[in-house]
């Protein structure tokens, strides 16, 4: 009885802004966000999976035995690139994101890492209540991946060839450990890529609990799902509005403005993984304009401004709010 009055009243505050009780929910106080860092939360059965696919090599250890476990099959080649994926809350070695992050590099010379953090970031127990456990875990997991990192460097992995790319959860992860290895090197991650950093428990926390400018020598975020389950926050030192940063052109909601938003928000969300992951493939994908508001994009009144590539091969000299298109590339 109590959800339904909650949801009533949820409607009746939110429908003259198009917020529905999914939103809201997002970003009630019902929801516990817990980012205490005094704890020493034990992420041992954290799993690191490793692809070498020039040398045909795909290898799994626990965080804690992986740089010495992968240091019996082969030196690492330094002039190589380390891509180091991050996925977000709910997701495990076997969800589609994954394989989409393997595919896209599997013909590239480069190394490639994905995390799988599930025992701590699963939805086992309730959508709710895990979600609180997994926020709670995010500065333990981004710090141990940054920790992970540092010992990848001791093995005489450069900084400016790591390469670290994270989705919602993931990529809040990501500035914890941005700045854990910044102050165990002394040096930075070459770039983080934030792929729509979740929003619920973030948008409202102190900057110090997100990635941001500064975490690495380059941060990049691309928004698809802002203010559900993306955050609102402008954070990087570029910061991209895919179509309208809002809501994916193939995610319809239901007919009642702001409701039947659920399933909407989670197509928007996961869209930006794929946008993303075309670029690799394309490297002029996707053309973007610096512009104040996606208002003035659509009508055309910023192609006088700044332009670079939101993607992949973006060079990283272009600093702002960007908005780019995947419709003209016939990407939806």
């Amino acid at each position: 009885m109590f959800w339904f009055y909650f949801i009533v009243c949820i409607f009746f505050v939110n429908v003259q802004s198009d917020w529905g009780p999914f939103q809201a929910l997002l970003y009630s106080d019902l929801i516990t966000c817990n980012h205490n860092k005094q704890v020493d939360l034990d992420i041992r059965d954290t799993m690191v999976y490793f692809y070498d696919f020039k040398n045909n090599l795909n290898v799994s250890y626990k965080i804690d035995k992986f740089v010495d476990g992968i240091s019996h099959y082969q030196t690492l080649d330094v002039k190589r690139k380390l891509i180091f994926f991050v996925p977000g809350y709910k997701s495990n070695i076997n969800k589609k994101t994954e394989e989409k992050i393997r595919q896209t590099f599997s013909n590239l010379d480069t190394y490639l890492i994905i995390i799988d953090h599930s025992t701590y970031t699963s939805s086992k127990g309730g959508v709710r209540d895990s979600y609180e456990k997994s926020v709670h875990y995010t500065y333990h997991l981004g710090r141990g991946l940054g920790k992970l990192l540092v010992d990848f460097h001791t093995k005489g992995f450069p900084s400016n060839k790591i390469h670290c790319i994270g989705h919602s959860l993931g990529a809040q992860m990501l500035g914890f450990t941005g700045t854990t290895y910044t102050s165990l090197t002394g040096e930075k991650i070459w770039r983080i890529t934030g792929i729509d950093p979740a929003g619920p428990c973030f948008s409202n926390s102190q900057i110090e609990d997100q990635v941001r400018s500064g975490v690495a020598q380059y941060v990049e975020v691309f928004h698809c799902n802002v203010g559900e389950l993306g955050t609102t926050s402008v954070l990087a030192d570029t910061d991209f509005f895919i179509n309208n940063g809002k809501k994916q052109p193939e995610c319809h909601e239901g007919l009642i403005p702001g409701y039947g938003a659920s399933e909407a928000a989670k197509c928007s969300h996961k869209a930006c993984v794929r946008y993303w992951a075309e670029t690799v493939h394309h490297p002029g994908w996707y053309l973007a304009w610096k512009c104040d508001t996606y208002k003035d994009f659509a009508k055309g009144r910023c192609v006088r401004n700044d332009v670079t590539i939101a993607g992949y091969s973006n060079p990283g000299n272009a600093t702002g709010l960007f908005y780019a298109s995947t419709e003209t590339y016939g990407v939806v």
